[in-house]
């Protein structure tokens, strides 16, 4: 729903197109309504046609949010590769001082 968003507003009912055969209009709707709640969706009044479009405010709260969990993981990962090169080395130190040995 947000991909097609992405290209413009659409109305609940072409929202819900793509996903009709798996889910009722009312599940659509309710999802919708999810999107509204945490503020990456607005749906406004036009006579019949109830648009839907994105809120970038809101897609922004959440981009700056997973921002701090990417720098966070990225350097987790980047602790983990350099130990994990430190157990490489001492491993094929230690497999060599074995070999000489025998």
């Amino acid at each position: 729903m947000l991909a097609q968003l992405s290209k413009g507003e659409s109305s609940v009912s072409d929202l819900a197109k793509p996903f009709l055969t798996d889910m009722s209009l009312p599940a659509v709707t309710k999802h919708i309504k999810v999107l509204e709640k945490a503020g990456l969706v607005t749906k406004t009044k036009d006579a019949q046609w109830r648009p839907c479009k994105l809120n970038q405010e809101g897609l922004k709260e959440v981009a700056d949010w997973m921002e701090e969990y990417r720098v966070f993981w990225e350097a987790s990962f980047d602790r983990l590769e350099a130990y994990l090169q430190t157990v490489t080395v001492k491993k094929k130190k230690k497999g060599k001082k074995n070999a000489r040995k025998k």
